[in-house]
């Protein structure tokens, strides 16, 4: 998978696993800063009764994004023979741990909230300074300064055009809002794989 892809996948799917080399395991919310470092920098936080968010600094760690997945049927192919199977694709990003100071904490929240919400940053009545102050205290920020991130994309990239049409229209065709999303998923990365293949016909 591109870098550019693998980074658009974080972006829409931030929440991760974050397992360290103790194999500790916590899930989160991250925000990729991409002009950051040569592959990025991802910040989040943990909460501070939360073990494991004193036990990361300075330790090399996975972040697994999970972006859309879901089951695929051999009726969906346009021809046989095949099987069942399940198309995914997924970001693992992994790099060192620095915990942050109070200042960068404040300002990793507010770059999480305006991620998803930016509008929340200027409603005093919900987050006023003195509150999200006292919730600072709660909580142990940290970014993972990238040296690797690698996107697997499997989406059947090897069938045909002819079944890999088929395959979307069955997963556009299922009630699952799940199967949905990875056709309009599989639809875009599909875009992008034939506008390479013309390009290289050229």
């Amino acid at each position: 998978m591109p870098l550019a892809q693998a980074r658009a996948l974080i972006d829409a799917h931030g929440f991760a696993t974050l397992t360290d080399d103790r194999l500790r395991v916590s899930h989160l919310p991250l925000v990729l800063a991409r002009d950051e470092g040569e592959l990025g920098t991802l910040y989040g936080h943990l909460a501070r009764a939360n073990p494991h968010g004193h036990e990361l600094e300075g330790r090399r760690v996975l972040a697994v994004f999970n972006g859309p997945h879901g089951y695929v049927s051999p009726h969906w192919y346009a021809a046989g023979p095949a099987v069942p199977t399940w198309h995914y694709a997924v970001v693992h990003a992994r790099g060192i741990v620095e915990c942050l100071d109070d200042a960068a904490t404040l300002a990793s929240l507010d770059a999480l909230v305006a991620r998803y919400e930016p509008d929340l940053l200027d409603d005093a009545t919900l987050m006023s300074e003195a509150y999200r102050c006292r919730l600072l205290a709660g909580v142990v920020g940290f970014r993972i300064r990238l040296d690797e991130l690698q996107g697997t994309a499997k989406l059947g990239q090897h069938r045909s055009r002819d079944d890999r049409a088929s395959v979307l229209a069955g997963l556009g065709a299922s009630d699952d809002p799940l199967a949905r999303q990875l056709g309009r998923y599989t639809e875009r990365y599909d875009q992008t794989l034939f506008d390479t293949e013309s390009d290289n016909e050229h």
